[in-house]
């Protein structure tokens, strides 16, 4: 009557087993480890870099524990924190010669210290936030004036090129505060410009004057274009720091909006505070450019440029391959016209290739420019910290219309995705200030797990005594479930990289309860149906399938309000119920199935059966 299938049994071994194996990792822990990443568009990590650092370290006499090479970093895993920071300084001299002009950033943070046979299983521990990791905050103001200045310049260079485009003549295009300012000779002229920039400017707002013996018009953006831009500044701004922080590896960082113009930023595992503010201000600037063709070309004048010396307006650059180059110093687009850009491949050579979109005003920019430069070369730059790498400079074909952009030639599929990558990153849409920001020694950090741990123990152990204590064997069976609820849902959590925090370990303390909850409806229904002179095998099954219904319902009802909170809620409160959705979900496949497959091997096998231990 109480046995299970041959298969079930097998599953409810395969979960313990499995979830053994993926909670192992979390007690392994973390050892310190310094970071190497590249901090420059056009250098990348590769093996040779790699076997500079092992030859770096083996030469100061330091023997690392663990080296892992990723697309985006590499990662020294050491002993202890003394050796950590010798090491940092040893990699850091190594790769960077040159301290003002880096091309590597060498950061310190934290590894796990699972063995490589549970890391080949792809059982990692799961990640823990600031609060038990350590690591930085920041709170950023976005400057929302700053948005709106940039996208006013923006504006009049749009308007400049209407003009002309339209034939009509002004005296002067300049932005005041925060109005643009168009000037004319004559009322008609300044008509026939208002009407052009109804059509073409619906997002501007148009005043008529008068500046001594000159027409002016002074436009103005409407507020709800105005809170657009805005808006759109802080997603941009968030875009581009989860782009940089990404780059560099950081485990599980949070970048999220607190009100209408702040980003909150924290980095778990992240030490050194000058560090983190380097990380957060690697925002790049797209620019589009005409090569000096002519000069390039000329062997004295590139030895010149490369001692420091390019002619006048222009700028001296190494592409890809090592080749110097000569830019010119204006500008012919920014990466503010830039909406999208992907990987692909060209449609004629089949070679990897990047595919860039334009917005309506890029579009028609660059239309101009490369039917003007046919057969002439178009570097395509990236400017960070002030100085600029040249990420290709492919020659105009012809005339490119519609504001789709192809960028090929000599690239891999991989420098063709990163090269895409960059370019979507951007530049900041506006400027942000740090207004606060916090350490959290990984001490504190150790010492908020060990509270969080300490809480969950002491709670785990106050339920198992009052289940034996009450329910004797069927309380022990209980506790052995509850137990691999626990495993369950570590291991889930590992599985799914989730990050665990302090609100999160609240969750796990509220699921220990509501678990022990489902196995003391079971028991007492067991209870109610010998009362009521049922067999011990009958009552047992009735037990179990007359309570299914009462905790499903009970657990569907908490489950919504987990969902609720994992929805609408933000920052602790979705990692609060991230573990309570999980738990629930193990809570029940413990207290019924587990639970069931426990009292079924004591009990199952018996004939006749006279009483049950359930006090």
């Amino acid at each position: 009557m109480n046995k299970y299938p041959l298969w079930k049994n097998a599953t409810v071994i395969i979960a313990v087993v499995l979830g053994l194996l993926y909670t192992l990792p979390n007690f392994f822990g973390e050892v310190p480890a310094v970071q190497v990443s590249s901090v420059k568009a056009t250098i990348k990590l590769d093996q040779r870099l790699q076997s500079r650092v092992e030859e770096s370290l083996a030469a100061a006499g330091i023997q690392p524990t663990g080296l892992f090479f990723e697309p985006n970093s590499i990662r020294v895993r050491l002993a202890d924190t003394d050796t950590q920071l010798k090491a940092k300084d040893i990699i850091e001299k190594t790769l960077n010669p040159d301290p003002t002009d880096a091309s590597y950033s060498v950061a310190l943070n934290l590894l796990s210290a699972s063995p490589d046979w549970l890391t080949s299983m792809n059982a990692l521990p799961m990640y823990l936030g600031l609060d038990l990791r350590g690591g930085v905050h920041f709170l950023l103001q976005v400057d929302m004036k700053g948005a709106l200045t940039k996208r006013l310049d923006s504006v009049g260079a749009d308007l400049r090129t209407l003009m002309r485009d339209k034939n009509i003549r002004h005296g002067g295009i300049q932005r005041e505060g925060n109005t643009l300012v168009i000037r004319f000779r004559d009322a008609e002229t300044r008509d026939k410009a208002r009407v052009a920039l109804m059509d073409n400017q619906p997002d501007l707002d148009l005043i008529e004057g008068l500046s001594g013996s000159d027409f002016k018009l002074t436009a103005t953006l409407k507020p709800p274009a105005q809170k657009r831009i805005q808006e759109f500044a802080l997603k941009q701004n968030m875009t581009t720091l989860h782009n940089r922080i990404n780059e560099l590896g950081v485990a599980e960082p949070v970048i999220q909006q607190q009100g209408a113009d702040r980003i909150v930023v924290q980095l778990p595992g992240v030490q050194d505070t000058a560090k983190a503010k380097d990380i957060l201000g690697r925002t790049a600037t797209l620019e589009v450019r005409m090569v000096d063709d002519e000069n390039s070309a000329n062997a004295t004048v590139m030895a010149a440029a490369e001692q420091g010396q390019p002619p006048v307006g222009t700028e001296y650059y190494v592409e890809r391959g090592g080749r110097g180059l000569l830019v010119k110093k204006q500008v012919v687009l920014t990466g503010e016209r830039l909406t999208d850009a992907q990987a692909g491949f060209d449609g004629q050579t089949q070679e990897p290739a990047v595919h860039l979109t334009l917005d309506s005003a890029g579009a028609r920019i660059f239309k101009d420019v490369t039917r003007e430069n046919v057969g002439k070369r178009m570097a395509i730059l990236l400017i960070e910290k002030g100085k600029g790498e040249v990420v290709t400079a492919p020659v105009i074909r012809s005339e490119i219309g519609g504001g789709r952009v192809q960028i090929s030639g000599r690239m891999t599929t991989t420098e063709a995705n990163d090269v895409a990558l960059l370019l979507r990153a951007g530049s900041l849409a506006a400027p942000m200030d740090i207004i606060e920001e916090r350490t959290i020694g990984p001490s504190l950090g150790a010492d908020n797990i060990e509270k969080g741990f300490n809480s969950t123990l002491w709670g785990f152990a106050a339920i198992a005594v009052f289940m034996i204590a009450y329910y004797l064997l069927f309380g022990v069976v209980s506790i052995i479930a509850l137990t691999a609820n626990l495993l369950f849902l570590v291991a889930l959590l590992s599985l799914l990289q989730a990050t665990l925090t302090l609100p999160g370990i609240a969750a796990v303390a509220l699921t220990l309860g509501m678990a022990i909850d489902a196995n003391v409806l079971i028991n007492e229904r067991i209870r109610e149906e010998l009362r009521n002179g049922v067999t011990p095998q009958a009552a047992i099954t009735a037990g179990y399938e007359r309570a299914w219904g009462t905790i499903l319902d009970a657990n569907i009802t908490t489950m919504i309000a987990g969902i609720a909170l994992l929805i609408f809620g933000s920052g602790p409160v979705r990692g609060f119920a991230v573990v309570l959705c999980l738990g629930i979900l193990t809570s029940i496949f413990s207290a019924v199935v587990v639970s069931r497959a426990g009292i079924n091997l004591i009990y199952g096998r018996q004939r006749k059966l006279d009483a049950i231990s359930i006090g």
